[in-house]
């Protein structure tokens, strides 16, 4: 069963007021709740997920003084796997001290509402726990918070499924609903691109996290292409694109959709654009797409200096 990931600008994430320290492995993953009452509605209405995780990483930057969402993952109750810090990031979420340990993987529970966590939460958990044992050299530890730390995280019911070892259910999480919008590519960009000042240029992803329909040229074997190219007649699509540099940009720097000749391959137009503020920024659009255009992420770098792209990422969905 394939992990259902959501990107930090698929969720709507703030930008991180700093990068978090480079944590290249953990002995495993600490298992958290919320801690506080969890609306039971947000069971049959996955709508209610993103808003709550944005509600979670507002308490975190902005009562806790965090710099960010202090959890790597957040898990909700239909299966969905929300990135927060992520993998290789230090999680804050574990208590003084602990944070280099442990990751932190958090299921959409409390301690009143709802407390159970669903079948389709604990796969998802799983999903999360293999995601960063494959992607950021978690070890095999599985522990609930309360592990090494004064607290009632995760619950009663979580905790005992961690004590069992935190096993898959048996059968699968029922099929959901079918959604309005699905995501029709998610793609992501690992290897530092650098714009001179004055000058444009086109973000290469690289990785394909989802791409059903093959709109971004092949990217097996480490080929790095910007374009995605839409099948259909002219339609929206809702576009979420982050983008992360070395350092805090100065005014001039912008991220922009932009639209290409499809046989030409010449710049035509920025369809949508936002002005960086701070190193990690999200830009969230509707766009409308077509057949008749290739599509790519450009930064215009009219700072006076060069900017270095660390890592991006694109989000499409329709």
């Amino acid at each position: 069963m394939a992990i259902k990931l959501v990107s930090r600008a698929a969720w709507g994430a703030r930008s991180a007021r700093s990068t978090a320290t480079y944590l290249a492995s953990t002995r495993g993953v600490k298992v958290h709740y919320t801690g506080d009452s969890m609306d039971p509605r947000i069971a049959a209405d996955h709508g209610r997920c993103a808003a709550r995780v944005r509600a979670i990483q507002n308490g975190h930057m902005d009562g806790n003084g965090w710099a960010d969402i202090g959890y790597s993952m957040v898990v909700c109750a239909h299966g969905h796997v929300f990135v927060g810090r992520g993998a290789h990031r230090l999680p804050a979420a574990n208590g003084p001290g602990l944070n280099t340990g442990h990751y932190a993987v958090c299921g959409l529970v409390g301690n009143k509402g709802t407390t159970q966590p669903t079948d389709a939460m604990l796969h998802g958990i799983r999903d999360a726990i293999e995601y960063l044992r494959s992607r950021g050299g978690a070890g095999g530890e599985i522990k609930g918070h309360r592990d090494g730390y004064a607290t009632d995280c995760p619950g009663g019911p979580l905790y005992a499924w961690v004590r069992k070892g935190a096993p898959r259910p048996a059968a699968e999480p029922e099929k959901e609903e079918e959604e309005t919008m699905k995501t029709v590519v998610d793609l992501g960009m690992r290897q530092p691109v650098t714009v001179p000042a004055g000058a444009r240029a086109s973000i290469p992803f690289e990785i394909e996290w989802q791409d059903p329909g093959k709109i971004h040229p092949d990217a097996s074997g480490g080929v790095r292409h910007p374009s995605v190219l839409i099948k259909g007649a002219d339609a929206p699509y809702a576009v979420s694109v982050e983008v992360i540099l070395t350092e805090r940009p100065g005014p001039g720097v912008e991220v922009t959709v932009a639209s290409y000749g499809r046989s030409t391959d010449d710049f035509e137009r920025d369809i949508r654009g936002k002005e960086l503020a701070t190193a990690r920024d999200v830009l969230h659009s509707n766009v409308r797409m077509s057949d008749k255009h290739k599509y790519r992420v450009d930064l215009v770098n009219n700072s006076g200096v060069d900017v270095t792209v660390r890592e991006a990422y694109m989000l499409i969905a329709h």
